[in-house]
């Protein structure tokens, strides 16, 4: 993979990984741009480097919130304490709601149907799922914080991440999502999501492992390279967003996407 595809692939993954505006459209998009008709002959290369960016914004939001991380790995080691228990329970819940992503992003593994790269599959969802964030964040908030969260809640916001294998539809945005409609608050949403995520893309990181070819030394410095772009770019989006979700609402992310699928829709129909 050339340098420059690199180095935008890893940035844009970066900055959209935990933005409810889709990674995966817009990595996407940038093969789609940049490989044009060979879109889909490059899709195993692509593929590798899609993860490894991935594994970089795992990296960041695991540092962003070692406290949370260390909170709960003490909480399930030490569950016969009362005062660790919910902590453990968390812990639990993080785990129990990231299974049916794993099983369907396992199946999803085997099968790489070629389709999912298709540039109008990532402007309908795009489009899609940003009215459905923004009726969802017209819910009134509710006193529901993830320390008090329900198994029910956990694993409906679970099942909804499922549908983030999907691009253009985003993991963070379809899990904030229905985490508002539930009641909970713009940051609450977010960290739960961000809790999901690392699991996500740790499985998405070892499974991606598996398909490297690790004897290639150039393509393990091209890999370590994206890692590293992907885990600066992704703790500085990390740190703004949620100091934006602390005051504000998810206005901007909804017209990003909007205008991100009209804008596709348009170079496809029109061209």
């Amino acid at each position: 993979m050339l340098l420059f595809h690199i180095i935008i692939l890893a940035v844009v993954q970066g900055i959209t990984e935990f933005l409810p505006v889709s990674s995966s459209g817009h990595l996407t998009l940038i093969h789609g741009l940049v490989d044009g008709e060979n879109v889909v002959a490059q899709y195993e290369t692509n593929h590798i480097f899609d993860i490894a960016v991935h594994v970089g914004t795992l990296l960041a939001v695991l540092i962003y919130f070692w406290k949370d991380v260390m909170r709960m790995m003490v909480g399930l080691v030490c569950f016969h304490r009362a005062d660790k228990r919910t902590d453990g329970i968390m812990a639990l819940q993080v785990g129990v709601a990231s299974i049916p992503v794993i099983i369907a992003g396992y199946l999803l593994h085997l099968w790489s149907p070629d389709f999912l790269s298709a540039v109008q599959v990532v402007a309908w969802t795009s489009i899609i799922y940003a009215i459905f964030l923004w009726i969802a964040d017209k819910k009134p908030v509710t006193q529901k914080t993830i320390e008090t969260l329900s198994w029910r809640d956990a694993l409906l916001i679970g099942v909804s991440q499922a549908l983030a294998l999907i691009p253009g539809t985003s993991r963070s945005g379809v899990t904030m999502t229905t985490a508002r409609f539930l009641g909970y608050s713009r940051t609450e949403a977010a960290r739960f999501s961000m809790f999901l995520g690392m699991v996500a893309l740790t499985g998405a990181g070892l499974l991606g492992a598996l398909d490297v070819d690790w004897s290639n030394a150039q393509l393990g410095m091209d890999i370590g390279l994206a890692v590293v772009l992907s885990f600066f770019s992704a703790i500085i989006a990390i740190a703004l967003m949620m100091r934006w979700l602390a005051k504000a609402s998810f206005a901007p992310f909804v017209v990003y996407r909007l205008i991100f699928g009209i804008v596709l829709l348009a170079m496809i129909y029109m061209r």
